[in-house]
């Protein structure tokens, strides 16, 4: 008997909104906020699309779950597209989504380069220090991981608890920011779009990275103990709590630093510690920023290469990229080409937001074509006549499906609006795809 037969479901609710709630807490909260209320241009907005960013997201989180349940297939998110979708459009929507995962990776990188920056390099132009910082770290992590070094359980673990303890810590400001004189923090007046419905429309590109995450709950379809109550009820729970974090810890920041501050601070987290005990405690907060944020990183450059390995598993590309190093056991070709793209994504984009809207140029369209997949599930389940007892089926289909579905049609939209540079390159880099496959099929087959 083979090791998956044996295996039995063991998550139930708790374990799974605890993977939600990991799965979507990255450390967007430290930075997006601001290009979010640089959008909306007023407070209104502002909180009005973190709240409906989390109702889609959770419109998501449930399609995905269905999703899930239907094809509880080991080897991750992008196999969703091979089973189906047609191989050319399969690969297209899997070469923009390993494109997407290192660019979201350095936009990451910048953001936690951005506290520690100026502290290196106070004489130098902030773009410029970023940038330098972002390199060298990046350069450094790809080194450590050549060498074979690992991070371990328990500092990965401790970065979950950091990322909440900030979290908490920078909610609880808000108790403690009697007396402060907002109007010595501020800026000078955001201008204020004359079309509300766009701005909120604009909103939705530095919303929706932040709530990313929650379409991997498709790799657990398999591993959930009564799938049918279990998924609905977990993520509903891991949705609402992370609405109830954004909100308080948006509410903080808001209430603290006085929204034009808000919009023109990248580095919000120490912004508002310095503000409330000084700039000794605003200096500490940067460094862990820095540091939380980097690890992140290099789990990053440590996950993503494996991607590549079950892609050539597949025949999607070249063997090589199954080699591994028998003394390290590194994905030597991976992990060089993941931080290439890194690299290359800092050479020609260089600031948070042109990143970010190239990422959710790329997330809108495999999650816009992952969602669809439910649709071609149901009806090959329908035409089969499937035996569909145990399967969590999604309430109020096909509406909710097709409301995210929709949603992220709107996010690709804002980014032609907000950079039609970045639609452009990034409509030429999917379509790009289309021959790609072919020259990587052609030397498989050589």
């Amino acid at each position: 008997m083979s090791t998956s037969q044996i295996i039995k479901p063991k998550l139930g609710v708790f374990d799974l909104s605890i993977i939600v709630i990991s799965l979507v807490i990255g450390m967007g909260i430290f930075r997006t906020p601001s290009e979010v209320a640089t959008k909306a241009g007023t407070p209104e907005i502002f909180f009005l699309a973190w709240t409906i960013g989390a109702i889609v997201s959770l419109f998501g989180a449930l399609t995905f779950a269905e999703i899930g349940s239907r094809i509880p297939t080991a080897g991750g998110f992008y196999k969703l597209f091979s089973i189906c979708y047609n191989p050319v459009f399969a690969f297209m929507v899997n070469w923009i989504t390993v494109i997407s995962n290192a660019a979201s990776t350095a936009a990451v990188a910048i953001m936690g380069s951005a506290y520690i920056a100026p502290i290196l390099f106070p004489g130098m132009p902030e773009v410029q220090s970023t940038l330098f910082v972002t390199i060298g770290t990046v350069t450094l992590l790809l080194i450590i991981n050549l060498l074979g070094i690992r991070i371990s359980s328990m500092v990965l673990n401790g970065l979950m608890l950091i990322k909440i303890a900030l979290i908490l810590l920078l909610i609880s400001c808000v108790f403690v920011a009697t007396g402060v004189d907002a109007h010595a923090i501020t800026h000078s007046p955001l201008p204020v779009d004359e079309n509300p419905l766009k701005a909120f429309i604009m909103c939705f590109i530095p919303v929706f990275f932040t709530y990313g995450g929650y379409q991997h709950t498709i790799n657990f379809g398999s591993d959930i103990a009564n799938p049918s109550r279990t998924l609905p009820k977990s993520i509903f729970i891991g949705i609402t709590v992370i609405l109830v974090l954004y909100l308080a810890v948006n509410f903080s920041y808001f209430s603290v630093l006085g929204f034009d501050h808000l919009a023109n601070t990248k580095t919000l987290a120490s912004d508002m510690i310095g503000v409330l005990f000084g700039k000794t405690a605003s200096v500490f907060l940067s460094l862990v920023m820095f540091l939380a944020v980097m690890a992140y990183v290099n789990v990053s450059i440590l996950s993503n290469p494996r991607v590549y390995y079950a892609m050539a598993q597949d025949k999607v590309l070249p063997g090589i990229f199954m080699r591994v190093n028998a003394k390290t056991q590194v994905q030597e070709i991976g992990v060089l080409v993941f931080c290439g793209f890194i690299f290359i994504t800092l050479f020609f984009m260089q600031s948070f937001q042109k990143i970010l809207e190239y990422v959710m140029f790329f997330d809108s369209i495999s999650l816009i074509a992952a969602a669809g997949a439910i649709f071609i599930l149901r009806k090959r389940a329908k035409k089969n006549e499937t035996d569909e007892s145990g399967i969590f089926k999604l309430k109020l289909y096909p509406w909710l499906p097709g409301i995210y579905i929709l949603v992220y049609t709107l996010v690709n939209i804002s980014v032609f609006v907000s950079n039609k540079e970045a639609f452009g390159w990034g409509a030429v880099l999917f379509l790009s795809g289309f021959p790609l496959f072919y020259l990587i099929r052609k030397a498989i087959n050589t």
